[in-house]
């Protein structure tokens, strides 16, 4: 079958590292389950995979792709759940499970026409979402929903920060807390970005580290040090900033009297459980809010789609068809 594979780590140019080549198709061992991919959804995990970053590369060749949605073995319709670990393991909690591995860390993803991931992982897609839509949201929006609700816990008529609109997880976090009830404020550098968040729910979008109209409850953080001084700014006193990332550098100053002295908390979140994942394909069901898709494109064309994610000229997400 093709694949799209990492073959070699490049920092400074990934895609040198991405191939499509025949491989052997898929075993499911006792307790794991095929999937036949109908749809599966680029991230930016797969270009620092390329970049040799959190990934060893002693690894490679490994199959790309952590998000997938499309039929069992039985010919149900799935979404895969994409943290593979146990649950017991981590006290209840998969992210929290020490072993715990993104599907294409330690097993190939989702880059492929079948896939073999544990029986658990996968879970039933609600009929009114499409394969392409289902196939946008485990990484990104279930780590965007993990951070809102489990995380920081997010009330209906919370205001919510969401730093650097236009990156995945910022933009579900905008469409999930608009759903919710919140006002929202985003922000970014880009003028495109800025009126991309208004249109998926944004209250108002502003320049990074422009004063906010008012201070925030919570705080949604992806971009580290470029915005870590203005979210805590922004953040009203007994709020929330929750970190999930750090693209712009993860070590900014920790301004710690201005933490302890307004009792703002700083919480970090990984990915999201199968429990979760479930509530949040039924919150989707039930709002109907849908992830924006960019385009959708064969695997042959697999490329294209990450010039276009690395250059930050898309709109949405990038789909490719196995």
């Amino acid at each position: 079958m093709l694949a799209a594979v990492a073959v070699r780590q490049d920092a400074e140019d990934p895609l040198s590292g991405l191939e499509l080549r025949e491989v052997e198709e898929p075993k499911a061992p006792e307790g794991w389950a095929l999937v036949r991919v109908k749809a599966a959804a680029l991230n930016h995990h797969d270009v620092w995979t390329l970049r040799g970053v959190g990934h060893p590369a002693d690894r490679l060749p490994m199959i790309l792709g952590c998000d997938a949605a499309g039929l069992d073995e039985d010919g149900n319709e799935v979404v895969v759940h994409p943290v593979i670990g146990d649950p017991a393991a981590g006290g209840g909690d998969e992210t929290l499970d020490p072993g715990r591995a993104l599907l294409s860390e330690r097993h190939h993803g989702a880059f492929a026409p079948l896939l073999a991931v544990p029986r658990r992982n996968l879970v039933p897609k609600p009929a009114g979402l499409s394969f392409e839509e289902a196939a946008c949201l485990p990484v990104a929006w279930l780590t965007a929903y993990r951070m809102l609700f489990t995380r920081a816990g997010l009330r209906p008529g919370d205001t919510v920060l969401v730093q650097g609109a236009g990156g995945g997880v910022a933009t579900a976090a905008i469409a999930l807390a608009r759903a919710a009830g919140a006002r929202v404020y985003a922000t970014s550098r880009s003028e495109a970005k800025r009126r991309a968040a208004l249109e998926i729910g944004a209250h108002a979008a502003l320049e990074t580290g422009a004063r906010l109209p008012e201070k925030a409850d919570i705080v949604v953080e992806t971009v580290g040090e470029a915005t870590w001084s203005h979210s805590l700014k922004a953040l009203k006193a007994g709020g929330t900033l929750v970190v999930a990332g750090a693209t712009s550098g993860a070590n900014p100053p920790a301004d710690l009297n201005r933490v302890f002295y307004l009792q703002q908390r700083v919480i970090g979140s990984t990915g999201g459980t199968r429990e979760e994942f479930v509530r949040l394909l039924r919150f989707l069901e039930n709002t109907g809010v849908r992830p924006r898709i960019d385009r959708v494109l064969p695997l042959t064309a697999i490329h294209d789609g990450f010039r276009a994610m690395i250059t930050g000229g898309l709109n949405g997400k990038v789909v490719v068809r196995p």
